[in-house]
């Protein structure tokens, strides 16, 4: 019992981290590619 709970435990953390990361690189990525154009450096 403990060990499938343990083991259910990192497979849910395995699944949420890079999800989160995912979701996190998505938005900066839109903000970057949006934000570039329309505020240009030069």
């Amino acid at each position: 019992m403990t060990l499938s709970v343990v083991w259910t435990f990192w497979i849910a953390v395995a699944l949420v981290v890079p999800a989160i990361a995912l979701v996190v690189a998505t938005i900066i990525g839109y903000v970057v590619k949006v934000s570039k154009p329309r505020y240009p450096s030069s």
